[in-house]
């Protein structure tokens, strides 16, 4: 508690904002006791959060493999690095948003990585926004806190690290409302509070290390089942002769009401605005499905946790994926699995 002890005080004060560069001209007041924020990963996910901590008046330094997407950042006055230990070098806080368990281990244990310095180390706070499975996270934290920091300043007397995974998808990172589940010290989450606040709006609490990874898995794997169980019902009921748009009408207002049936219909034709009405294309893919499906299974596996839906659904979602299907979205299962048909 004590290596916080200053950094509470701090989370109420003001930072005035310059701009960066004239391709960032909004600006506003950020409160957090950090400097320069540096970012790893800019995929869909992650270029769109890097440009929200951008916009709300945060120096920003960051790196990715593709050399393109450095390129666009450069472009806009936005400082790149070469390497994730040059990123680290150079911030006080650090976030991740990578594919995989193995990408988040290599960008922190890996060549160049950010421990490959050595164990004395500038940022205060990692945060890895990867979805990736809760033995990864605490191992990674694990090794973070065992390094000192080259300046404890602000109450800091160790680095402190989160697991801080999103939902939302890219819509929600677009517009800065993604919601995060976060795991670690509870002092360090409160001080990552105002980073999390301006790349999304809402911000779970869920416990020591690991935890905010295990949500995150958790809540895919019941996403999974759900969207599974309401497409497998919408398609027996269209081979019994009812149409989705009444099953659906019903689901709604009975015991079968769910995210999957009122507000993600996977029926092309009963509902605007969601994948399924423009085939699928966009939202969640199949391929992410089935690699959270397969975290799910293997840390279920780690602890001995029988979980036959979980098992089920990982083989259903992975045969989508082997039959070409992997970047549609997940909804698509009730098409390309169970062949369901279009509502007219």
């Amino acid at each position: 508690m004590a290596t916080f002890c200053r950094l509470r005080s701090l989370l109420g004060l003001q930072k005035l904002v310059c701009s960066v560069s004239p391709f960032y001209p909004m600006r506003s007041y950020s409160s957090s006791p950090f400097g320069r924020i540096g970012f790893i990963g800019l995929g869909n996910m992650g270029a769109r959060m890097a440009d929200s901590l951008i916009k709300d008046g945060y120096e920003v330094a960051v790196y990715d493999i593709n050399h393109n997407i450095m390129k666009m950042f450069s472009d806009k006055g936005v400082l790149t690095e070469d390497s994730p230990l040059k990123v680290a070098e150079t911030s006080d806080v650090v976030i991740t948003m990578l594919p995989s368990s193995n990408h988040v281990l290599d960008v922190y244990t890996g060549k160049n990585g950010f421990l490959s310095g050595g164990n004395l180390l500038r940022p205060r706070l990692f945060i890895d926004s990867s979805t990736i499975d809760p033995q990864t996270s605490r191992k990674v934290s694990a090794a973070v806190s065992n390094c000192s920091l080259i300046d404890k300043r602000d109450g800091w007397k160790a680095p402190a690290m989160l697991d801080a995974p999103v939902s939302g998808g890219v819509l929600a990172a677009e517009n800065g409302t993604l919601t995060f589940m976060v795991g670690g010290p509870e002092e360090a989450y409160l001080a990552a509070k105002p980073l999390f606040l301006s790349m999304g709006k809402n911000t779970i609490y869920c416990g020591g290390s690991g935890n905010g990874a295990t949500a995150k898995i958790c809540n895919n794997l019941a996403m999974a089942i759900s969207m599974l169980g309401v497409s497998e019902a919408f398609a027996l009921g269209q081979s019994l002769g009812i149409e989705a748009s009444t099953l659906t009408k019903i689901f709604n207002s009975s015991s079968a009401r769910c995210w999957s049936s009122d507000t993600y219909n996977p029926v092309p034709g009963v509902m605007d605005g969601v994948p399924s009405s423009r085939n699928y294309i966009g939202g969640f893919a199949s391929k992410l499905m089935a690699k959270d499906l397969n975290l799910a299974a293997a840390s279920a596996k780690d602890i001995g946790f029988k979980c036959p839906l979980t098992s089920q659904a990982e083989k259903i979602f992975t045969e989508l994926c082997n039959n070409g299907h992997e970047a549609k979205d997940f909804s698509g299962v009730f098409r390309y699995y169970y062949s369901g048909k279009d509502e007219q």
